[in-house]
């Protein structure tokens, strides 16, 4: 059995042969089991057939699955590269039988394959069995023909398993393998268990329970069967080699980080070759099922994974980014049984690259402090834990690099010291969050933030998920559990609901928790910075309780329109920028599912020609339905290949950017028409979308300008609304919409005419009698009438032309409007301005009218006032003022 990929495929052949359907590696999230950070055993993606959740599809399966432990309760990190069989990726080849055989046929197919297709020796194995489960143990002795003293009892839990405290279990029965008497250790119960020489190769758990009580446990109807078996181990076995480092697949990528390094994996360097090794594949396939590094949940365990490796890459001397040039080898040692390896191999590799180009910044900061503080140490001191606390949360070096750097020195790390230190940041932070005015009620966030890691958002990818419940919120106060009628803010370990962010608005929907009780999700709000709290009231029911497992329910057509709106807001900022100019910026947004806001810089008015090119470009886009993709990238790396940071984000090593379009632009500098980094989420083309149309524009401070449109059905309906509006108006002027601004324009012209034909008209018969009602004074003639029907501008010209028909003169005209408000002129003529001025006598007019002032020549001047039912009582002021 020369290789791993062939011993995969002996596995898998063998159960396909008996009946088993052989079934694809589930991904290394779990898309049904909250509890898990990864996927850590075969059984996993079977666990609601085991539960009874789901129908089985097939009465017995076998898979080679994925698998990580490098976090939560199952967290074999800080040993890999220092022992023979720990790894953070391992696969599980395991078979299943759904309520179909149970024991007897599941010895019997575990032993022919072992002793037959494998060829393992029969004196070189031994089996454990539950020391309760005497079947077994007469099964083994049927089957396989070993001695009583081969098949041990065992009383401990190791042979018995159970899914919870409640529910499926069995015993167990494990297979193990004698590696010989040169190397040190006794079987399995013995005081030398703990040893190297007997290695348990396959467990099979023989379901045949279900625990209902702590204290009762009932036959199950349809026992059913889980077994696994480490494919590293076997291969060991298989293979001759005691450690799993030493078969093929390892040998192959270790010889490849010694090529990369020119360092030979000799005693002093394997622990790292191997690490670079291990590591590489988890990153790998971590990468390749959607996980990105980052500081959060499963992101911050890869990130973990890869700085790992990477600093044992800096410890082989590498001084460029090393582990992304190993990719290549992985995919073509374990590409053809994980087609997902190759289909993701440019993405991994880039991704590597930059996370390696960053770190080395911060890892060679690092090392130069720790050397510092560590000069005076030697080997079996201990490191004072709140330097590497400051080297933690100063300079970003985090406490298990600081432990790895000084494990070559054998300088241990004190990690009580380290943990005082961080209790009393968290402490100092709480009472800084208390006392900065928020409410008092948010401090229960930060304390919940303390002991639950970030929400991992899942909404990405999904828009249904399964959830853990991690936490209550009643009335401002953290509860164990909350009723029907409830208003309660929950927080859960993963979500598909998008809390609001970056302008777009939070997600609604619905929550089942444990199948049965509703929660109608009406907001998401992002708290204590990682938190996302899906606020709702309880439905009939029952109650909830922390715990309690969820299913959550995003509503998909309203998340469908954020996107498009979402989406929208990006292609309408290119397209300001390109038709006003790069000076234009995002200067906030709102993105709702019934329509978007845009606000932007620009120190003018935008033209309604410049708006109808901005909406004609962000519509060109959508016509393209060009893809819209997304990378997770560094800050620097982003801006500079062209990436708009967004106005008010807070952005950390790591940022999502956001492309989408083909640049239809000549010469330009990037193939992309947008690039933005972006955490909402958005369309997967563009053309889904539909259309985008522009409602209104406007200023909303100085040098701020905002957009208001809609997209897709909205967008469509306003545009439906605007045409009927068109035709209405049309059908009120007898005309077509295509003639209709024709006709408006035709009778505003005649209304315009009109209007001077009508104030000619009122200013002839006004001017009517005027010359008869004039009274002669000292040496000229005095007329002061209020006139009707005459509008302000026509007041001027009326009085210039009783001045001339009177010779010397002085004219004073008040004309009233239908809101009481008048308007006063005054004309003298020219012989006459130097013994009445007329600004003098508009002031006058004025003062009686209630207004302020008046101003003109000499010879003419007009005023205004809001008191027109004085007028006459300011034509009496005039005529004392002449006298």
């Amino acid at each position: 059995m020369a290789g791993v990929n062939e011993i995969r495929s002996a596995f898998l052949n063998f159960f396909e042969k008996n009946g088993h359907k052989v079934l694809p590696s589930s991904p290394l999230v779990p898309l049904n089991d909250p509890t898990l950070m990864f996927t850590n055993a075969g059984m996993v993606q079977f666990k609601d057939y085991f539960t009874g959740a789901v129908k089985p599809e097939v009465p017995r399966a076998a898979t080679s699955q994925k698998c990580v432990r490098a976090g939560g309760k199952h967290n074999d990190l800080d040993n890999v590269g220092y022992t023979a069989r720990h790894h953070t990726f391992f696969e599980m080849l395991g078979n299943f039988s759904f309520g179909d055989y149970f024991k007897e046929q599941a010895i019997h197919h575990a032993w022919t394959l072992i002793t037959g297709e494998y060829g393992l020796p029969k004196d070189k194995l031994l089996v454990t069995v539950f020391h309760e489960d005497d079947e077994a143990f007469d099964l083994w002795k049927k089957i396989a023909g070993l001695p009583d003293e081969k098949i041990i009892r065992i009383a401990t839990h190791d042979n018995f398993w159970a899914m919870g405290d409640t529910g499926p279990c069995g015993p167990c029965s494990e297979i193990f393998y004698d590696h010989g008497e040169n190397i040190w250790g006794g079987p399995p119960g013995s005081p030398e268990e703990d040893g190297d020489r007997f290695i348990e190769i396959w467990n099979l758990v023989f379901m045949q329970y279900e625990q209902t009580t702590p204290d009762e446990r009932v036959n199950l109807p349809k026992p059913s069967i889980d077994t696994g078996m480490g494919l590293e181990r076997i291969a060991a076995v298989l293979q001759g080699v005691h450690n799993n480092y030493d078969i093929d697949l390892f040998k192959a990528l270790i010889a490849a980080s010694v090529e990369a390094t020119g360092v030979a994996a000799d005693a002093d360097h394997q622990s790292s070759h191997r690490i670079i090794a291990d590591h590489l594949r988890a990153t790998s396939f971590l990468l390749a099922d959607g996980v990105m590094p980052s500081n959060e949940g499963r992101g911050y365990v890869l990130r973990r994974i890869m700085r790992r490796a990477m600093r044992h890459a800096s410890l082989l001397g590498a001084e460029d980014p090393l582990i992304h040039r190993l990719v290549p080898t992985l995919v073509r040692e374990m590409g053809q049984a994980f087609p997902e390896l190759q289909r993701a191999e440019a993405m991994i590799t880039e991704t590597l690259r930059m996370e390696e180009v960053r770190f080395r910044k911060t890892l060679s900061r690092g090392l130069t402090l720790l050397d510092e503080a560590s000069l005076d140490l030697k080997a079996g001191d201990t490191f004072d834990g709140r330097t590497a606390f400051t080297l933690y949360d100063t300079y970003g070096f985090p406490l298990d690099l600081t432990q790895d750097a000084l494990r070559a020195r054998e300088i241990g790390v004190d990690t009580d010291a380290f943990n005082v230190a961080m209790t009393e940041q968290k402490t100092l932070a709480r009472a800084n969050w208390a006392g900065s005015g928020d409410a008092a009620t948010e401090t229960v966030w930060l304390e919940l933030s303390e002991t639950l890691a970030p929400t991992e958002f899942l909404g990405y990818e999904q828009e249904r998920a399964e959830g853990q419940l991690m936490a209550i919120i009643k009335d401002g106060a953290s509860v164990d559990t909350a009723d029907t009628g409830d208003t309660v803010q929950l927080v859960f370990n993963q979500t598909p609901f998008y809390a609001e962010s970056g302008g777009q608005v939070g997600d609604t929907g619905t929550i089942l928790v444990e199948g049965k009780i509703g929660i109608s999700v009406s907001d998401v709000q992002k708290k204590a910075g990682g938190l996302f709290v899906h606020k709702g009231k309880i439905g009939k029911g029952g109650s909830i309780s922390v715990g309690d497992s969820a299913a959550l329910q995003v509503d998909n057509a309203r998340r469908s329109d954020i996107r498009k709106n979402h989406s929208a807001t990006h292609l309408i900022h290119e397209a300001l920028r390109r038709v006003l100019g790069p000076h234009v910026a995002q200067k906030g947004s709102r993105v709702a599912p019934d329509s978007l806001r845009f606000d932007f810089s620009h120190q003018k008015g935008v033209s309604d020609e410049e708006m109808a090119k901005v909406e004609a470009i962000a519509n060109d886009i959508i016509l393209q339905s060009a893809p819209v993709t997304t990378r997770l990238m560094a800050v620097d790396d982003a801006i500079e290949a062209g990436a708009m940071a967004l106005f008010g984000e807070k952005y950390g090593d790591e940022v999502r950017v956001v492309s989408m379009g083909l640049n239809g632009e000549p010469d330009a500098e990037h193939e992309t028409y947008s690039a933005e980094l972006c955490g909402g989420t958005h369309v997967g083309n563009t053309g889904e979308i539909g259309l985008v149309a522009v409602t209104s524009e406007g200023a909303v401070a100085s040098g701020i300008r905002r957009i208001e449109a809609f997209t897709g059905v909205a967008a469509r309906n306003h545009l439906k609304q605007q045409e009927q509006r068109l035709r209405d108006v049309a059908d009120v002027l007898k005309s077509t919409p295509a003639d209709a601004v024709t006709r408006v324009e035709s009778l505003l012209a005649d209304r315009k005419r009109l209007e001077k034909e009508l104030g000619d008209a009122r200013a002839k018969l006004a001017l009517t009698g005027l010359s008869d009602a004039a009274i002669e004074k000292d040496g000229f003639k005095y007329l002061g009438r209020v006139v009707e029907g005459v509008s302000p501008k026509d007041l001027r010209g009326l009085v210039d032309q009783a001045r001339q028909k009177l010779g010397s003169s002085v004219v004073v005209l008040i004309a009233v409007a239908e809101d009481g408000k008048a308007a006063a002129s005054v004309g003298v003529s020219a012989d006459m301005t130097e013994r009445f001025s007329a600004v003098d006598l508009v002031k006058t007019v004025a003062a009686e009218l209630g207004g302020k002032g008046g101003g003109g020549k000499p010879d003419l001047a007009q005023a205004g006032g809001p008191n027109g039912a004085d007028a006459d009582k300011a034509l009496t002021a005039v005529e004392a003022a002449l006298s």
